[in-house]
């Protein structure tokens, strides 16, 4: 769960340095900027748990209809939702746009999907 939520951690790290939409305010300290990372990528876990089980009922004839493309969608939709708690708590990151959003849910799943594909499944053992 720890590594999961690192790779999380990671992603959104990502996207936050290779989009100009997507900004982190914090001092020249790295440790910082680690740390407002991880109470992002806590937030975007909590958002992920309790909201979009909600979105995806909701969406779920146009999940079909696109055949799941509509994901991303609700992704961006959860990063902007993220970025208003962040706003709300003083943390400080943000996401300008929906589409500095939508690209931002594009990094972050692919970035996601791949290392959580060295990761294994939950209670998976690789010898």
């Amino acid at each position: 769960m720890i590594i999961r939520f690192l790779v999380s951690a990671l992603s959104l790290g990502l996207a936050t340095w290779v989009l100009d939409g997507i900004w982190l305010d914090v001092t020249d300290r790295p440790a910082d900027a680690v740390l407002t990372i991880l109470i992002v990528a806590a937030i975007f876990g909590l958002v992920n748990a309790l909201v979009k089980p909600l979105f995806v009922f909701v969406t779920s004839p146009l999940l079909l209809i696109t055949l799941g493309l509509f994901l991303l969608v609700i992704n961006a939709a959860l990063l902007m939702l993220t970025s208003w708690v962040c706003a709300q708590i003083g943390v400080g990151w943000g996401v300008t746009g929906f589409w500095s959003a939508f690209w931002g849910a594009v990094i972050v799943s692919v970035v996601s999907f791949i290392l959580n594909s060295f990761v294994g499944n939950r209670g998976e053992r690789h010898t």
